[in-house]
């Protein structure tokens, strides 16, 4: 009972600073002084206070939503462990840069799924978190988040390299330096999300209230959507995330003119071009996805200022807990199953490769 009456109470305090920054207090206190004095008036006050509080509150039904980052998790983890143990046992994976950056990335994604799904059942379980401790949970899923982008923008560098300068590619990419790169991605991705982790602090700091619930799909409506500087620190932060995705796509058009001019598409070597490319296409448009409906879901409140706080929170809710979760867990699938090597060590460790049947010679 204390943890729910505390749970509560964050959230009324979280909503409290929403609905007086947000515009709303003003827009429903009435013109006229002697109105607002009447008991009328504060009554009205009251019934659209408690309507926005309503609205804040969603269906039971909708907590299937929740269910979403747990179910991701699950997935990945029945792929990503053996895809590692695989690349990292054996030397000859591990001398290979396309295999190493594969590594890094679903090694990324698994460690923000599992983030994820904690911060997910905390919150559904009423636990509250303090300030520093909700920050420093932000900031490790987008340090998470943008060590897997960094690592997509090094896999279409690598496959460039390989496609366009076949023959100075080990000169040019080497092992020690893809080694030296995934340093500098996860040190790119530590200072990456420096700035909304910083601007959270300090939104925090001048609340009226500390709110010590610690939930994204929230935070993105009760703070980000209203707050200025959280407003343009994360529509720069997406912004950048977009450019990156951006040329990751002009990387992969690129490659398919080079390759469509060297013959690749004509063949029998068509058939596993075009899966290849399918695959890369369709993890970036999942992966372009969420970050385009954040960036148009900000700008909207920037230029249309109040909008309706259910239909936010169920954007938030749709692409903190779906959209942003989907990529990462089609990942391993995707690419786990196009390679040769790891699909067959996939299909051997859950026992679903058949025996091939030796037929004896007469």
């Amino acid at each position: 009972m204390r943890n729910e009456r505390d749970s509560l109470l964050s959230l009324l305090c979280a909503f409290g600073n929403w609905y007086n920054s947000s515009g709303h207090a003003e827009r429903h206190i009435p013109l006229s002084g002697e109105a607002a004095n009447s008991s009328d008036a504060f009554r009205r006050q009251v019934e659209l206070f408690t309507r926005e509080w309503h609205a804040l509150l969603l269906p039971y039904h909708t907590r299937v939503l929740q269910v979403c980052p747990i179910l991701g998790f699950l997935a990945v983890s029945l792929v990503i462990p053996v895809i590692l143990a695989k690349i990292l046992t054996r030397p000859q994976m591990r001398q290979e840069t396309r295999y190493l950056l594969l590594a890094n990335a679903l090694l990324s994604d698994l460690l923000f799924l599992m983030l994820y799904m904690l911060s997910t059942c905390l919150n559904a379980a009423g636990v509250l978190m303090s300030e520093w401790a909700c920050t420093t949970l932000l900031f490790l899923l987008g340090v998470l988040y943008s060590s897997g982008i960094f690592t997509t923008k090094a896999m279409v560098l690598d496959t460039s390299l390989a496609v366009l300068a076949p023959l100075r590619y080990f000169a040019l990419w080497p092992v020690s330096r893809t080694k030296k790169a995934i340093v500098c991605i996860w040190a790119v991705s530590v200072l990456f999300p420096v700035g909304c982790a910083g601007v959270f602090l300090w939104y925090l700091s001048t609340g009226p209230c500390s709110p010590h619930i610690c939930s994204l799909p929230l935070l993105l409506v009760l703070t980000v959507s209203y707050s200025a500087p959280m407003q343009m620190t994360v529509l720069l932060t997406v912004a950048g995330i977009l450019v990156i995705l951006l040329l990751v796509f002009s990387g992969y058009v690129v490659l398919y003119c080079r390759t469509r001019k060297a013959g690749v598409w004509r063949g029998e070597r068509s058939s596993r071009a075009k899966g290849t490319f399918l695959i890369h296409y369709l993890h970036l448009f999942l992966s372009f996805c969420p970050m385009l409906v954040l960036a148009i879901k900000l700008l909207l409140y920037c230029y249309h200022g109040i909008l309706d706080l259910r239909a936010n929170l169920w954007v938030a809710l749709v692409v903190c807990n779906v959209l942003l979760v989907l990529p990462k867990a089609l990942a391993p699938y995707l690419y786990g199953f196009r390679y040769r090597d790891l699909r067959e060590a996939l299909l051997s460790f859950y026992g679903l490769k058949r025996p091939s049947a030796i037929v004896p010679v007469m």
